[in-house]
């Protein structure tokens, strides 16, 4: 403490510094009172106000004899060395808190090999505080040893700087935990993901075949529809034609000639008539019902989707996928969705195929 003082002793009242402390460009310190009053010595001539320099100037370093040139603020333009003004605080603190120390001199620790001895000296060898009779004489007069304020303030000092490494040391490990776990949460996100795209993918592809096979049916049932459109169209045309015909010959006035082309014309005009030969569509024949589906347990499925728990909920998953699941897609670990379970049952033949029209139609 005592060396820490004389650092802090101003060079020109020869006491400690007074605050404000300003720093000069050579780094040494001064009082600003005891810097204006070198100022003010060396420039007489420059005019003052309220006792202080107005305009800049210059003197020289009492210390080092550097010379210092101040701007127009004079010593009040030179930097304040706040470093140097709390240590001063803290000095003053410790000085206060320290003084009544002397009255605790009856509990300074005795030494037990000298119980009259006062405990002043540190063993560096066997890391304990002695006394100076143990160094003369006694146990530790082969060891090295050190003043024992030394070795109290390098402790003091060791401690607060351990206590701060091991904390950066934990603030480190955090951190690097920190951005551990931001890496990892990417990554398992990045996965997740890509299994739900998977799943995205079969559903589509299920959906595609599905509508497929129903536009399949729907196109084969409104083509044949459409081709028998086309033969009663045909069909009421020919008898369009028989009824012209029929009609001309009610023209005729000969009763003979008349009567003799009546009858091929009946016959004509009841083949006309009779649609016997084309086929007819049966009753809901258009109806598309047979391709009805249910996703009512798949949607439970889904809805039951989540992240592995344990082991066992792999076993069970490998053993489903063995058992005859055709297709299985696992989120993360969730449980298996099974994508043909939406698939409808192969559907039925519809109540009147084109084929089975026809037949019907013949028979």
């Amino acid at each position: 403490m005592d060396n820490l003082e004389k650092q802090l002793i101003c060079p020109i009242c020869l006491e400690m510094f007074t605050k404000p402390v300003v720093i000069l460009p050579c780094q040494h310190n001064l009082c600003r009172k005891c810097a204006n009053d070198i100022f003010q010595a060396s420039n007489p001539y420059l005019p003052t106000r309220g006792g202080s320099l107005t305009s800049g100037g210059r003197f020289r370093c009492p210390s080092c004899r550097h010379e210092v040139v101040l701007d127009r603020h004079g010593v009040y333009g030179l930097q304040r060395n706040l470093l140097v003004e709390n240590i001063i605080d803290m000095f003053k603190q410790e000085s206060s808190s320290s003084k009544p120390a002397p009255e605790r001199k009856e509990e300074t620790p005795m030494c037990d090999a000298h119980e009259e001895e006062k405990i002043n000296i540190y063993c560096v060898t066997h890391a304990v505080p002695t006394c100076s009779m143990c160094k003369i004489f006694g146990a530790h007069k082969d060891c090295e040893v050190a003043p024992i304020t030394s070795i109290y303030q390098t402790k003091k000092i060791a401690m607060m700087v351990g206590n701060n490494d091991r904390m950066q040391g934990i603030i480190s490990q955090l951190e690097e935990t920190c951005r551990a776990i931001e890496e990892n949460g990417r990554r398992q996100k990045t996965l997740v993901c890509e299994k739900f795209d998977q799943l995205y993918t079969i559903l589509e592809e299920k959906k595609r075949e599905m509508s497929q096979k129903v536009t399949e049916e729907q196109e084969e049932k409104v083509n044949y529809i459409r081709s028998l459109t086309r033969k009663y169209g045909d069909h009421l045309e020919e008898s369009c034609k028989i009824v012209e015909m029929g009609i001309q010959t009610m023209d005729e006035p000969e009763m003979a000639l008349f009567l003799q082309n009546t009858k091929p014309l009946l016959k004509k005009i009841e083949d006309a008539t009779s649609i016997e030969h084309l086929d007819k569509v049966e009753r809901g024949y258009e109806n598309m019902d047979h391709y009805n589906v249910e996703f009512k347990r798949e949607g439970q499925a889904l809805r039951s989707i989540d992240f592995i728990q344990d082991d066992e909920d792999e076993e069970e998953e490998d053993e489903d996928g063995e058992a005859g699941a055709e297709e299985e897609e696992t989120v993360s670990g969730g449980g298996p969705i099974i994508a043909d379970s939406a698939q409808p049952a192969e559907p039925q033949q519809p109540n009147a195929s084109p084929s089975t029209a026809k037949s019907t139609a013949s028979s």
